[in-house]
């Protein structure tokens, strides 16, 4: 038996002909039909030139367990969540490794009705029976069916809904598809906007899909790939701007300076907006950045819940909380009348709504910054992060007012706090600092606490 060092905490990343190959993929798509009992499965792919073997391959296994596959294509992964419970499956994969180095690829699965795997009932047993390689003969062969336009034309619907079109103003708006996948479904998306009247124009960058990324792995989060963004606001005269990572379901946004808007302020800025609409309902958000956003949801009546940080987390808390609206300040974003999972399309769109109703995003967000001023995320590569966070442990445990371990170390201070983590896909441990109305505490804190991390 092999041990597959693919399997990752909630889905499947590794580098190519080391932790992850067609043989496996075959093997993943065989153990998956068997542990959900699928007979219908969603099958989407991201533009790696490795996607398309992949997906092959995941097929065909699929197929030998008797499998229906209906095949999305290029496609975002928050494609697949949607048709997989608009089409009734027994489950999804989309191949794709988002974010991560060319040599990486990976798997994103969902259950019937695009639930999320767990982790021990699910994940674990796909990765158990993938391992053992123990795969007998079925009695029935599945085929494949190519659903790709029936399933975008349904999702565009879907999307497009979210927002009252009538509302929105004329505006023009920078989209940077860092020639991942979201091109081409923001095309079909645009589209569908101009044909009911929607006043919008559209400035688009590095937009075709092309999967050797000639301008670099498209993830924004890193502050170097922002740039070539910030310049087309500039040069264009755009409202505001969109950049996306590799399978789109994260997105990020930049006002009309081109200055990047931290994810966090984000969060805040959507849960305002559906608690407007949704009074006294829950908005789930993760534990890193947490003072901005709770104290928009108590101040408009609703109810804040923190949970892990991570998709199947947050997309579990979703569910069990009926969350009208959850967010990550890494520029995830779930939303419970889109299957409870994350989109990227979708808070664009609710951003251009927001805008048209009450102004330019700088200034919606200008308040949130001042009151509640954090750091950013901030990344330590360390030989031993067990012990490094506990020295931090240690320097701050008698003075804490509350010392949270959800998901890391959260530790609030009172007039800062922090939280440390380490990365549950990375060998990094990471900090991010916030604090109430005062920049040079967030800046002081990040001072001390990287001197305990280094040591």
């Amino acid at each position: 038996m092999s041990h597959l060092t693919c399997f990752k905490t909630y889905d499947i990343r590794g580098r190519l002909g080391i932790d992850l190959d067609e043989g496996i993929a075959y093997r993943i798509g065989r153990a998956f039909a068997q542990v959900l009992g699928a007979k219908v499965v969603m099958l989407g792919r991201d533009v790696r030139a490795s996607s398309e073997a992949l997906a092959a391959s995941v097929a065909r296994g699929l197929e030998d367990e008797g499998c229906e596959v209906l095949d999305l294509g290029l496609s975002g992964t928050e494609e697949m969540y949607f048709a997989t419970t608009h089409f009734m499956a027994d489950g999804g994969i989309c191949v794709t490794a988002s974010h991560n180095p060319m040599d990486y690829n990976g798997m994103k699965m969902v259950g019937a009705g695009s639930a999320p795997l767990d982790t021990k009932a699910g994940l674990a047993k796909i990765k158990e029976l993938a391992e053992r390689d123990d795969f007998r003969a079925s009695s029935k062969v599945g085929k494949t069916s190519h659903v790709a336009q029936d399933a975008r034309a349904a999702y565009v619907d879907k999307v497009v809904n979210f927002v009252d079109v009538a509302a929105m103003k004329s505006l023009k708006i920078l989209v940077n598809a860092g020639h991942g996948t979201a091109g081409p479904t923001f095309d079909a998306i645009a589209e569908r906007l101009k044909a009911i009247g929607a006043p919008l124009q559209f400035e688009t960058l590095f937009h075709e899909p092309d999967g050797t990324f000639p301008q670099g792995i498209p993830n924004p989060l890193l502050s170097k790939n922002r740039t070539s963004t910030s310049e087309a606001i500039q040069t264009t005269g755009a409202d505001f701007g969109v950049a996306w990572d590799g399978d789109f379901d994260r997105c990020f946004f930049f006002d009309h300076t081109g200055a990047f808007i931290d994810g966090e302020y984000v969060v805040s800025l959507l849960a305002e907006a559906f608690l407007a609409k949704n009074p006294y309902a829950t908005i789930i958000h993760d534990p890193r950045i947490i003072w901005s956003t709770q104290d928009i949801v108590s101040k408009a009546g609703g109810r804040a819940v923190q949970a892990r940080t991570g998709h199947a987390f947050i997309k579990q808390a979703m569910r069990d909380e009926n969350a009208v609206y959850g967010g990550e300040m890494s520029a995830h974003h779930y939303f419970r009348d889109f299957v409870y999972c994350d989109s990227g399309m979708i808070p664009w769109l609710l951003v251009a709504e927001l805008v048209s109703l009450h102004g330019p995003l700088a200034e919606l967000v200008a308040s949130r910054k001042t009151a509640y001023p954090s750091s950013g995320e901030i990344n330590f590569t360390l030989d031993d992060p067990k012990a490094a966070i506990a020295r931090v442990v240690k320097v701050f445990k008698q003075e804490a007012k509350a010392i949270d371990t959800l998901d890391g170390l959260g530790v609030d201070l009172g007039d800062w706090r922090f939280n440390l983590r380490s990365s549950n896909t990375e060998p990094l441990v990471r900090l991010n600092v916030e604090a109430r109305g005062d920049a040079e505490l967030v800046a002081q804190g990040v001072a001390c606490i990287k001197s305990l991390l280094m040591g």
